[in-house]
């Protein structure tokens, strides 16, 4: 019954993320809490769906294993959340949605649907079978840009383009620094989704040959919606954007209710219906599969 319960974990009633850097998280009574100095901080572990650990962050195996237990996505991530270097385990008991996906992936009739479904998910329209992939990302990118030149006309902004070196991440300009920011919570969120549904972050459709091809995908639909207008008006303000930008995402995903978005979508892509999860888990755990 438990397993039966587990086949799609809740997801969309969580909260989306928390980032902790230079302190010490353990095991805190039936929780786990972060420590700083003479400050403790409860982390709720039931409500969580992603934990991004920063620079000088330190574990117990205790308290990795209470967050994996709670389906809790950890994520080690560069300063500010910048960059992700690694990730834990999260997720379901069933594999039919990770075998449905390498289907999709080794079929090129079948993965060029899954590309057209996208395109036509961010584009809100149904796309021309005409249309060739190379058309269909020169749509995108003018789409894009139409977004950041908005957006930089919206906020009064001087925008030169996305460039940026995270080896050089210093001298980088603030919205770009904003840009990155934002994309990294929203590339966690979505994997954190991504593991949920037991599917790979590294298979992808668009995106190929990266260990977060799928990830680059999923987030793709949500980008000009959320991440390039947070950017550009966090940008306006003082300098050091990325708290600043982590804190807005938070608050604008639970506003725009972007957990409740994310899984439906991944199952729209794979099976072309919004609710397909539904039929993994028995009676006793579709209670849990319609929670999206």
């Amino acid at each position: 019954m438990n397993r039966d319960l587990q086949e799609l974990p809740r997801f969309d009633e969580n909260w989306s993320y928390l980032y902790f850097e230079k302190g010490h998280i353990e095991q805190d009574m039936q929780t786990v809490a972060y420590f700083y100095k003479d400050k403790k901080v409860p982390i709720p572990a039931e409500t969580l769906s992603l934990l991004m650990l920063g620079p000088g962050t330190t574990i117990t195996h205790a308290a990795i294993k209470r967050l994996t237990d709670a389906r809790c996505l950890l994520c080690w991530v560069g300063d500010e959340g910048v960059r992700m270097y690694s990730a834990g385990t999260q997720g379901t008991y069933s594999s039919r949605n990770l075998l449905r996906q390498a289907q999709l992936y080794s079929d090129p009739e079948e993965r060029l649907r899954v590309v057209r479904k996208l395109y036509e998910m961010r584009f809100d329209e149904v796309v021309d079978e005409r249309y060739s992939i190379e058309q269909l990302r020169g749509k995108e990118g003018a789409r894009v840009r139409a977004a950041y030149k908005a957006a930089a006309e919206e906020y009064e902004i001087e925008w030169t383009g996305r460039n940026y070196d995270q080896s050089e991440w210093g001298i980088s300009d603030p919205i770009n620094k904003a840009l990155s920011a934002a994309n990294s919570c929203l590339y966690g969120l979505c994997h954190a989704a991504i593991l949920a549904v037991g599917c790979s972050a590294g298979i992808g459709f668009i995106h190929t040959g990266k260990q977060l091809s799928f990830v680059y995908d999923l987030a793709d639909l949500y980008k000009t919606e959320l991440t390039i207008p947070i950017a550009f008006r966090i940008a306006q303000g003082p300098a050091s954007v990325e708290s600043r930008v982590r804190m807005e995402c938070r608050d604008v995903f639970k506003e725009r209710k972007l957990l409740k978005r994310i899984i439906p979508d991944i199952m729209e892509v794979l099976y072309g219906n919004r609710r397909a999860g539904e039929s993994d888990a028995g009676s006793e755990g579709r209670d849990v599969a319609v929670n999206y």
